[in-house]
């Protein structure tokens, strides 16, 4: 499985919609935030406002913990044993970009204003404790829950051995040959699904190109394909 724009996309084409407990809440909580600082500090008004605040944030938590576990409930009732997942470097992904300066030492455009939209982004779907929870409940229907490393997995289409996506902004590879419209997404859960059995080829760079080593992609072909047709967008115009 992999998360992205949607919540979650499986192997199997499903994808579960993301519940952005804080975007939802944001206008309001800045609202009750920016009236709080305009009381004057230590007054019962400001307090009011503070304990509103908290009240919020707590709305929040759980929401994201209730989805969370619904979640979770949702694919452990699937009645599969094994689930894999990316092994996310959440630090890393929320970090802000480092800062560049010319040779005067005047900083220059970093693209910190779009990563710090992605960062919210990736701090209200709440992976972590998404995977911590899965695991939990996983682990009680006697199933097991596995990280794998996703490099590549979501460039790479899982039926031929050649990178399509290399464009973040692109979510749709259409393969005029086959007729195919394939979602980035759902093919990169296929993906994850392969590393975590050993099925993903070994890729490498070579004079700055991505070169495919051993490769077991037409073991899997008939599989991957049937569940790409199966969940077929609208061919585009």
């Amino acid at each position: 499985m992999v998360l992205f724009h949607n919540f979650l996309a499986t192997s199997e084409g499903t994808k579960l919609p993301a519940l952005k407990s804080f975007r939802k809440s944001e206008k309001r909580l800045a609202k009750v935030s920016r009236r709080k600082e305009k009381k004057r500090k230590g007054s019962k008004a400001r307090r009011k406002l503070a304990k509103r605040q908290g009240r919020e944030h707590q709305r929040i938590a759980k929401a994201r913990k209730d989805h969370a576990f619904k979640t979770a409930h949702e694919l452990v009732r699937t009645g599969k044993k094994v689930f894999v997942h990316e092994d996310l470097n959440l630090k890393a992904l929320s970090k802000r970009n480092k800062t560049k300066q010319d040779e005067d030492g005047k900083f220059l455009p970093n693209g910190q204003t779009a990563k710090s939209g992605l960062n919210k982004s990736w701090n209200d779907a709440a992976c972590g404790q998404f995977f911590i929870t899965l695991e939990h409940i996983a682990a009680k229907a006697g199933a097991r829950v596995i990280a794998v490393t996703p490099a590549y997995t979501s460039q790479l289409l899982a039926y031929r051995d050649e990178i399509v996506f290399t464009d973040c902004d692109t979510r749709f590879y259409w393969d005029a040959e086959l007729s195919l419209n394939v979602d980035r997404d759902i093919n990169a859960g296929i993906n994850i699904k392969r590393v975590g059995l050993g099925l993903f080829p070994t890729l490498k760079r070579r004079k700055g190109n991505l070169v495919v080593g051993d490769s077991t992609t037409n073991s899997t072909l008939k599989e991957v394909l049937e569940t790409l047709r199966a969940c077929q967008k609208p061919t585009p115009t």
